[in-house]
């Protein structure tokens, strides 16, 4: 029988971290179904498409708040607590990843067709930023396991 042993991971706080844990996945998702809805946009040029994608995009950024200011406690103001390299270019990568979001709210709000093709470019730029954040934390959390054979 194997047992696997992870890192164990301090945070100051068990409630923040359950909220991180529960908020930080809606932002992807929703960036997500923006690339979707803007590859649509450009191929089809029906506006519902591009004014869902406006939507999105919006709504993500809002939902972003909270897990970002979260990860900025815990990355920059741990105190005690030890944080990686990993975890602070999550940080990093996050934090552009929001900067392109934000960028690409300003450009569905342009008329029509006009936000094409900037809307696909920022979509994607967003997207893989913070897919880099989550597969980085994958590895390093892969990375951190110990198997031990009882």
């Amino acid at each position: 029988m194997s047992t696997i042993t992870l890192r164990n991971v301090q945070y100051r706080s068990r409630t923040a971290t359950a909220i991180y844990d529960l908020l930080n996945p809606i932002p992807f998702g929703m960036f997500v179904a923006t690339l979707i809805f803007d590859i649509i946009f450009a191929k089809t040029g029906n506006v519902f498409w591009g004014k869902g994608a406006a939507w999105l995009v919006s709504v993500g950024l809002i939902v972003a708040i909270i897990p970002r200011l979260i990860n900025l406690g815990h990355v920059w103001f741990g105190g005690r607590n030890a944080v990686t390299r990993i975890e602070r270019m999550d940080f990093w990568v996050n934090l552009l990843g929001i900067v392109a979001a934000i960028v690409n709210v300003f450009v569905h709000s342009r008329d029509a067709y006009a936000m094409v093709p900037l809307n696909v470019i920022f979509s994607v730029v967003t997207v893989a930023l913070l897919s880099i954040g989550y597969v980085a934390l994958a590895f390093e959390k892969f990375g951190h396991a110990e198997v031990r054979h009882d």
